[in-house]
């Protein structure tokens, strides 16, 4: 059986997943580093979480040739987790303020 060929336009150079498997490997080992050196509290959080959003972006982006798609599909893919999260922190918010009116209704009960 013949195989086919995909033309050259439609192929991507090496060198680009090269250069992302490069970054990806950067951004784990900052991931990495950022245990090692023990740093704590919303500092540790806000770059383990930026991290791990780069990466995600570098894979979506590159891996799953999200980049070169049309806007309709990118949108149709990336747009419902993003609403997700938006309505998961408007839950959030929503729970803090149903405890504190149980609390000012009902009191503290441990």
């Amino acid at each position: 059986m013949a195989q086919t060929r995909i033309p050259t336009e439609m192929q991507h150079p090496i060198k680009l997943y090269l250069v992302v498997w490069g970054w990806l490997f950067v951004l784990s080992t900052s991931s990495y580093l950022v245990d090692y050196f023990h740093l704590e509290g919303y500092l540790r959080w806000v770059l383990i979480l930026l991290l791990m959003i780069s990466k995600a972006w570098l894979i979506v982006a590159v891996f799953m040739h999200m980049a070169w798609e049309r806007l309709a599909l990118i949108c149709a893919i990336l747009l419902p987790p993003l609403l997700v999260l938006v309505f998961v922190a408007i839950m959030v918010s929503e729970s803090n303020y149903t405890l504190l009116t149980r609390i000012a209704f009902f009191g503290w009960h441990s």
